[in-house]
């Protein structure tokens, strides 16, 4: 049961918690805008389990998908599926009870979020196959990631306001940069087994691609951050608001100017440790959010 057990944490990736990470910020950050301050803490329990459960069952879908072609990726080809050592029907078995754990935190909350959570299932289990006929699967992987936006703004406010899709824009944008540096590491071997990426599509513009797609993603979340730092400065203090707005967006620019510098010679090293990092991209988002919502 041990041996099992160890099996299935590396199957969800437990020991890298920087992917559910990637996806909870963001999540987080819309949760706290909503409601304008604290959401409560059973939003933040419910959101926050299914944000790990549901990116554990998305790898066991992706391990499923790709496990003829990780067998043929040096950094893949040991994963519990390719190796063998977990079977397809186990592995979805998994990931049906992570997913089904998690619709049922969903059913804690009210209709709309549950109407919602039908395409970020759906979505999550496309994503993998798209990688055989899309130029860009990053873009899928994107849909996938900004489930939770839409989501949290259905659980506490019970309807999906404008300013969500220009969140969701942001956030396709940040999943567009980051797992372009992810297949920036992977290319060659991606070249060779016919798996299409955005490192492959973009070719020699993938750093100007990252750039420009981590640079949108700021300008739409501090955007959203200023008209809600002006609305708090006619209710409160302005002082505070507007240097906390200033703070966040100096950070998340030397965050960018970063991530050139990781990119730039385009070596696997490097452009892992910029995927890696991430979620320090998404964490300076949620700090926003906390202090301007």
């Amino acid at each position: 049961m041990q041996e099992r057990l160890r099996l299935y944490l590396d199957l969800i990736r437990w020991d890298r918690p920087a992917g559910w990470l990637l996806l909870l910020w963001p999540t987080l950050a819309a949760l706290w805008l909503a409601a304008r301050g604290f959401p409560g803490w059973h939003l933040i329990i419910v959101f926050t389990l299914g944000t790990i459960l549901m990116r554990s069952a998305g790898c066991c879908i992706n391990d499923v998908a790709d496990r003829e072609f990780d067998r043929h990726v040096k950094r893949t080809a040991n994963r519990p599926i390719t190796s063998g050592r977990i079977s397809v029907r186990e592995a979805l078995g998994v990931g049906g009870v992570l997913a089904l754990v998690s619709f049922l935190l969903v059913l804690t909350t009210n209709w709309l979020t549950v109407l919602w959570s039908v395409p970020a299932l759906a979505v999550t289990i496309l994503y993998p196959y798209t990688k055989r006929f899309f130029s860009i699967p990053q873009a899928v992987l994107g849909m996938a990631f900004s489930m939770g936006l839409p989501m949290a703004y259905a659980a506490v406010q019970n309807q999906i306001p404008p300013v969500v899709w220009w969140m969701l824009l942001a956030n396709l944008c940040w999943v567009l940069a980051y797992d372009t540096e992810y297949a920036m590491v992977d290319r060659d071997d991606d070249l060779k087994i016919g798996i299409k990426t955005s490192a492959i599509t973009f070719g020699r513009f993938d750093v100007a691609a990252i750039m420009g797609f981590y640079l949108v993603h700021k300008a739409i979340w501090w955007t959203i951050f200023w008209q809600h730092a002006n609305l708090g400065a006619t209710l409160d203090h302005p002082g505070w608001r507007h240097a906390a707005w200033l703070i966040t967006l100096l950070v998340a620019l030397a965050q960018v100017g970063w991530h050139y510098l990781l990119i730039r010679t385009r070596e696997r090293g490097p452009c892992f440790v910029a995927f890696r990092q991430n979620h320090w991209v998404g964490f300076v988002v949620f700090l926003g959010a906390l202090a301007l919502a």
